[in-house]
């Protein structure tokens, strides 16, 4: 075994290679972009070293770079991953120069495998099905029209050194055959610099069926079952599992042997998956990847083997630990990949901080992959993977109720994210028949996106009680600091002078302007929300990080509320809601508020005042450090320090109350009441 490991990649495969290697006793070296200097990949190693800035083409698929860091850290061994440089010929050539050992397959069987005409013409050879179509060398236009039109429309046209949809065009007529394969073409190197093409018969409802293969230094292949990956939206796969559902056993048993076909014939070395579409009792191979799968879990699920502890026996020349008869599979498991993106915005990619990131807890039923935690920011920079939430039970549907479960009990506050279209998909009557087929979501896509409901007054309750609820927060807060605890100004709690105890809180539920009235009754509130009839009976306790236990009409619940500037994010039930705060509180609760709260998260750089000066409106009071930036803090009006919260070198949270003014003439009064600052003066930190 190797003493020492880099691990060429980042997120939650590089976590995960990790914890496997540090359990068989292997150092681990992580490699890290600008982007990624205080990520969990780089905890999660022993020791970590910089390869360059964020862009992926300058750090992380740079080969030299990562052979440098390997040199510099003494690793003897480089595990790549998925994605990146998993499934680079060149880069596997440099490490065995290098004298580092890749783990993962021979050149010969990465080169092979990369293109899809080489890798279909072997696979014939292997007697390994393929799907009816044409592979040749002749790329003039006639010939693969005449190919097509042998084959029988509908026909695929596919790059030949393609993936990811990219270079693909469905044909169903000869004569709009002409202009897709120019289109393809163009768009095939413009991806891949390679404009070959294949022709496939096209198969209207098929099922994406894959084998893992294990091969070995001494010539043994053996098979660790299937994969169903169906379930994918623009050629991405969504949600995975193991074993297929409703596949004859005798045709298991010859998928997996054309798996094991199709390794022997590469002399297959280390973990490899074998993938075939299936369709009318018939599979038909596709592709072959050369490198550990993300779906790799579920397999590990099934058999309670280590994919990445045999990946590094076998890259260590060792044999593979069980032959084929000791390999056994016990009950279901699915995988959901959570996303930071926008399914109603076609899933375009979503960025920010996770404000809150809290996943089911882990068990034997239920295991998370992930490379982030709360407080971390999701990157412009690569994939937007989350997570990967993996369950597992004794049968199906016992597996699928779990994943419905984790699925609206996993709390995500910052990008958007496709949670709640996965709990969808899990819910969907026809995948818990296991009746789907790669274009599954395509044809149920309106189904799995429903319109966003409006919140209801239970709901828009909870938002207004948090809103006051943070501020008799802070006034407590403040009232601590000041020199006159008592006083009426330092308190939220319904009291005003010539006016009654209510806030009003402004709220917005899409286009929906709403006034929320807030009145405090003894030990809760009653809350007038418009359109509810009668006001609703609140009680509830805010807690640190936003969780709120709430009873509403006497029947209690558990909510979340996150603020930012303008916005409440709520989860409330297996919901999350965005309301906006159109002004806070109103302005005598407002007032009541005070205090300079932090704009955003960051460290305290300076202080530049003490309890007890005078300040004029303006005036630098502190300076914050925020994403590289340092943000000077001003006074919103003038008068004298009352107190101040943070030190030099503190980290702050956004909303944290970091001083408070009083104003001019009033000392020992109320405080100054203009609400949250703005940054200002902002400069690149040294």
């Amino acid at each position: 075994m190797f003493s020492r490991l880099l691990i060429a990649n980042r997120g939650e495969i590089a976590c995960r290679i990790a914890r496997t290697a540090k359990r068989l006793g292997v150092a681990t070296v992580g490699v890290f972009s600008d982007a990624d200097a205080q990520s969990a990949a780089v905890r999660a190693c022993d020791e970590a070293i910089r390869i360059g800035p964020a862009l992926a083409r300058d750090s992380y698929l740079d080969g030299g770079r990562i052979l440098e860091a390997a040199r510099l850290s003494g690793a003897t061994a480089i595990h790549p991953g998925y994605g990146f440089l998993s499934e680079n010929a060149a880069f596997a050539r440099a490490c065995a120069e290098a004298g580092v050992t890749f783990i993962g397959p021979s050149v010969e069987a990465i080169e092979a495998m990369g293109s899809k005409a080489r890798a279909k013409a072997l696979m014939a050879a292997a007697g390994v099905p393929l799907v009816p179509g044409y592979h040749g060398a002749d790329q003039s236009e006639e010939t693969l029209a005449k190919a097509a039109a042998r084959i029988g429309y509908p026909v695929l046209i596919k790059a030949s050194a393609g993936g990811g949809g990219k270079g693909m065009r469905v044909v169903g007529e000869a004569g709009a055959f002409a202009a897709a394969l120019a289109s393809a073409r163009r768009e095939a190197m413009a991806a891949f610099g390679d404009d070959t093409m294949l022709i496939e018969k096209y198969l209207d409802h098929p099922r994406h069926v894959e084998i893992q293969i294990f091969g070995d230094h001494q010539g043994r292949v053996v098979s660790l079952f299937e994969r169903d990956c169906s379930l994918q939206r623009r050629h991405q796969k969504v949600i995975e599992e193991a074993p297929a559902p409703d596949l004859d056993p005798a045709l298991r048993r010859a998928m997996a042997a054309a798996g094991v076909a199709a390794a022997r014939a590469l002399t297959y070395v280390g973990a490899g998956t074998v993938e075939f579409l299936y369709q009318d009792n018939a599979y038909y191979f596709i592709e072959m990847n050369t490198r550990l799968q993300v779906e790799h879990p579920v397999t590990e699920k099934i058999t309670s083997l280590d994919l990445v502890e045999w990946q590094l026996r076998v890259a260590a020349k060792e044999p593979l630990p069980l032959t084929q008869d000791q390999i056994t599979a016990r009950g279901h498991a699915f995988e959901a990949r959570i996303y930071a993106e926008d399914p109603a915005r076609g899933f375009a990619p979503s960025t920010g901080r996770l404000l809150r990131f809290r996943p089911p807890p882990a068990d034997g039923h239920l295991r998370i992959d992930t490379g982030v935690g709360e407080g971390d920011e999701v990157s412009v920079h690569y994939d937007p993977m989350i997570a990967k939430l993996v369950v597992w039970d004794e049968d199906r549907a016992r597996a699928l109720a779990r994943l419905s479960r984790a699925l609206r009990a996993f709390q995500i506050i910052g990008p958007s994210t496709n949670l709640a279209f996965l709990a969808a998909l899990a819910d969907h009557a026809d995948f818990a028949a296991g009746a789907v087929s790669t274009k599954f979501i395509e044809a149920e896509i309106d189904r799995l996106l429903p319109a966003i409901p409006a919140a209801p007054p239970e709901v828009l309750a909870v938002a207004a009680v948090f809103v006051v609820l943070s501020a008799r927060r802070e006034a407590a807060a403040r009232a601590r600091a000041s020199g006159d605890p008592h006083s009426p100004w330092n308190a939220v709690n319904g009291w005003r002078l010539n006016d009654d105890n209510h806030h009003g809180v402004e709220l917005r539920d899409g286009d929906r302007a709403l006034r929320v009235l807030v009145r405090f009754q003894g030990d809760g509130f009653l809350v007038d929300v418009p359109g509810a009839g009668a006001a609703l009976a609140v009680r509830g306790c805010l807690e640190a990080d936003g969780a709120m236990e709430i009873e509403i009409d006497g029947r209690t619940s558990r909510a979340v509320v996150l603020r930012q500037p303008t916005l409440l994010k709520v989860i409330h039930g297996d919901t999350l809601y965005s309301l906006g705060l159109a002004e806070g509180i109103d302005a005598a609760a407002e007032e009541a508020v005070g205090g300079l709260s932090a704009p955003m998260p960051g460290r305290i750089v300076a202080v530049l005042v003490a309890v007890g000066d005078g300040v004029e409106r303006g005036q630098p009071l502190l300076v914050l450090e925020a994403m590289k930036m340092e943000t000077t803090i001003t006074a919103p009006a003038g008068g004298r320090i009352a107190a101040i919260g943070v030190a030099a070198g503190d980290q702050v949270e956004e909303g944290r109350v970091l001083a408070v003014i009083e104003p001019a003439g009033e000392e020992g009064g109320k405080p100054a009441g203009e609400g949250v600052i703005k940054p200002v003066g902002a400069e690149a930190s040294p």
